[in-house]
């Protein structure tokens, strides 16, 4: 009896020992499991993180703006500079404008100064000749006068002016006319003519 009942106890123990082992090895392998997933659901996590840090399209908000003092002044400065640049470029061109529109001005006003001159000339010329066609007349008229009825027109004539009509009066008429005139008067214009011809060229 008593060796059967040992061989029971051998056997219940064994079986206890058993049990215990294969609870200890369930354990272990729900615990590796365990371990398993947690470092694969991390990996998947980092992969998917890394992905998606990859695959976010990198715009001027996620960029880091740089906001040092210093940068920002350069930037204030060179917006003013180009700001004060454009003002100046803006100054000139109208400038430019202006010495165009002015130059245009002159042009037109110095063409119409030509004109005004060349009209002026032309009428001088219109005036000369017809002055001279006046004096023509004149001196013909005297020399078809008799010299004493000419003579009184002359003593009324300053010195100068009656001395260039009898000038261009022919030699006779002209020596009938001085005949005629007071001595003084005639020593006058007699004067008057031979200064005119003493700066005449002889042959």
């Amino acid at each position: 009896m008593s060796g059967k009942a040992s061989a029971r106890k051998s056997r219940s123990a064994r079986r206890r020992w058993l049990g215990r082992g294969v609870l200890w090895m369930i354990a272990g392998l729900f615990f590796l499991s365990g371990t398993l997933r947690v470092v694969e659901t991390g990996g998947l996590a980092s992969a998917t993180e890394t992905t998606n840090t990859e695959a976010r399209p990198t715009t001027p908000e996620t960029l880091d703006c740089p906001s040092e003092p210093g940068l920002m002044t350069l930037l204030a400065d060179l917006k003013a500079r180009e700001a004060k640049l454009v003002e100046q470029e803006g100054l000139l061109r109208d400038r430019r404008n202006a010495i165009s529109l002015a130059e245009v001005r002159l042009e037109s006003r110095l063409q119409d100064l030509i004109a005004a001159e060349q009209a002026l000339a032309n009428t001088v010329a219109i005036a000369d000749g017809a002055a001279d066609e006046d004096v023509t007349r004149l001196v013909a008229l005297y020399e078809n006068m008799k010299p004493k009825q000419a003579a009184p027109l002359f003593e009324e004539m300053a010195p100068d002016f009656a001395a260039g009509f009898l000038g261009r009066m022919r030699p006779d008429a002209a020596a009938a006319v001085m005949e005629s005139l007071d001595p003084q008067k005639a020593y006058a214009i007699s004067v008057l003519m031979a200064g005119r011809n003493a700066g005449a060229p002889r042959d």
